[in-house]
């Protein structure tokens, strides 16, 4: 049976990257990795923690004595909606390089559409030498951001600091310096006033389904960049692709950023692969550093075994 010292890791992450960041973490502990064949039914009992990502389903079942959870990533619907969990602490990972990455990819989407980048791809692609217009600073253009967790607070700043005007949404009213916020009776306000929506919200039965052809339809019109933009690096299930696609062809949004999807990888016959006003990205926003997981994780296990509280538990009743 492992000691209760032992950390067992599963994680669907590229395998090489795993195995670079485990030679230099856990000293001193017995480290049971998954993805090894020699630990395919090994004896998980005993084990206290573990650090997943989409892991097996038989994990939880085999690993009956663990005492924390560690998500491989900010997410943690992955983990929520698809286990029959103990009653015992989920920790998101939250990190200082995902979060850099996670705003540099909204930033990049948010003036990819703002500087044309998607007209003057496809003037290329024709040999056509021709200035697009209108063409519109960031202050001319409000970015509504929906989530305001570490992430989302991120961008915000960011983006303010490229000069967008921003404002924010979350279900509780949040403060953010320099920021207008709304809470979840503000719904309609903050999307009047939001010219590019930017989505970085958790999955959660709140928000599943989300983003639809009735929050399209109230996004602003005619300001400008004309037709309204839609960014998601949150989660895949919280958007209807049938109405992305369907407000994407009828003029409601004029143009999408989507990093995440209803089903992925996102399959070869979806017709958002086909539209030209489009930027498609493989849930690539911000992967997880593993190395830097794996100092999260080590840090979180040293503050639990001291008798300090762990950090970013997950609030199970609100699914984040």
């Amino acid at each position: 049976m492992p000691d209760r010292n032992a950390v067992v890791i599963d994680l669907k992450f590229v395998r090489q990257s795993v195995i670079a960041a485990l030679k230099g973490a856990f000293a001193g502990r017995t480290v049971i990795d998954m993805a090894e064949p020699q630990n395919a039914g090994r004896d998980l009992s005993g084990v206290s923690y573990a650090v997943v990502w989409k892991p097996d389903p038989s994990l939880f079942e085999r690993a009956r004595d663990l005492r924390v959870i560690f998500s491989g990533g900010a997410g943690v619907d992955h983990i929520l909606s698809a286990y029959d969990l103990p009653d015992l602490p989920v920790v998101r990972f939250v990190d200082r390089s995902l979060t850099d990455r996670m705003s540099e990819w909204v930033v990049l989407q948010c003036l990819s559409h703002l500087r044309g980048v998607l007209p003057y791809a496809r003037q290329q692609r024709n040999h056509v030498w021709d200035e697009v217009s209108p063409q519109p600073e960031a202050r001319d253009v409000t970015v509504g951001v929906m989530g305001l967790g570490v992430l989302g607070q991120d961008a915000a700043a960011k983006l303010k600091m490229m000069g967008f005007d921003v404002v924010g949404w979350s279900r509780r009213k949040k403060r953010i310096d320099g920021v207008e916020t709304f809470d979840a009776a503000g719904l309609d306000a903050f999307l009047a006033r939001t010219d590019i929506l930017v989505g970085l919200l958790p999955l959660t039965p709140e928000t599943h389904g989300l983003y639809n052809a009735s929050l399209f339809a109230r996004l602003r019109q005619g300001r400008a960049l004309g037709k309204p933009v839609f960014i998601n690096a949150g989660r895949g299930g919280s958007q209807v692709e049938t109405d992305i696609v369907a407000a994407l062809e009828n003029g409601v949004l004029g143009a999408a950023s989507l990093d995440v999807f209803e089903s992925e990888p996102l399959p070869p016959e979806s017709p958002l692969w086909a539209l030209d006003n489009v930027i498609i990205t493989p849930h690539a926003a911000a992967s997880s550093d593993v190395g830097s997981l794996f100092r999260h994780v080590e840090g979180q296990i040293a503050r639990f075994e001291s008798g300090q509280p762990l950090e970013h538990v997950v609030d199970a009743a609100a699914g984040y």
